[in-house]
């Protein structure tokens, strides 16, 4: 897991659609919160949209608790949906869910794993305040719906204009971009840093984690990379 999801909430009118849709979940399936999660198929970043409120994903950003809840690290790699009762002896539960307690959050749900076509992976998470006897009743409801359900918004999510670029587009920095930019234009290591100012070390630093961000294995392969997804263009 990253060590900041990035909030897909922040990017205008398609994640509040999608933001939208996850509430019309809610309601049709009689529970209180979703939040979605997937990772990209280049470098593994993840992103997230959620219905919890604003401060206990604030804080739960701020514990680092998505690199431990096993509602999200342990279900994500499930093949079929994992009740949260099924996750409370395993590490990282007792310490997530006791401050959400203090946040008035539920702690019975259901965790539905996503398989995209092209590999990604993402969850889908379901939580309501009630006694584990309902919610086994209502499990039994919505089991049925809600694989259908997590689907088929993991598909808006990949149509969606903003969303999609921002999940297929690596988070380079400025100076990543430039000097692969400067990469592609046939400069060797040695000329970038003569031209920006730069020791090699550095650029080789950045080079590096422009190598990570792209999944590339060599530098020809990140500048590829970067071109094909229009980071930065041919010369």
């Amino acid at each position: 897991m990253a060590d900041r999801p990035v909030d897909l909430g922040n990017l205008g009118p398609d994640a509040e659609g999608i933001t939208a849709r996850m509430r019309e979940i809610c309601a049709d399936l009689g529970v209180e919160y979703a939040c979605y999660a997937s990772n990209t198929t280049i470098n593994g970043e993840l992103v997230g949209l959620t219905t919890y409120p604003e401060e206990w994903r604030a804080h739960y950003l701020s514990q680092g608790h998505h690199m431990r809840d096993p509602t999200l690290t342990r279900a994500v790699h499930a093949v079929a949906p994992v009740d949260w009762s099924r996750l409370r002896n395993m590490d990282g539960y007792a310490e997530v869910f006791r401050d959400a307690s203090d946040f008035a959050i539920p702690q019975t749900g259901l965790s539905v794993p996503i398989r995209g076509a092209f590999g990604d992976r993402g969850v889908l998470t379901l939580a309501r305040r009630c006694s584990d006897v309902e919610w086994a009743a209502q499990k039994r409801e919505i089991m049925q719906q809600v694989q259908l359900m997590a689907a088929q918004l993991h598909d808006d999510v990949l149509r969606s204009g903003q969303v999609l670029q921002r999940i297929r587009q690596p988070t380079l920095s400025d100076r990543e971009k430039e000097i692969l930019q400067w990469t592609a234009a046939g400069k060797s290591q040695q000329d970038i840093a003569d031209i920006l100012n730069l020791s090699s070390r550095t650029v080789e630093v950045h080079l590096r984690s422009a190598r990570a961000k792209l999944g590339a294995l060599n530098t020809a392969q990140a500048v590829g990379r970067a071109i094909g997804l229009r980071v930065i263009y041919p010369i």
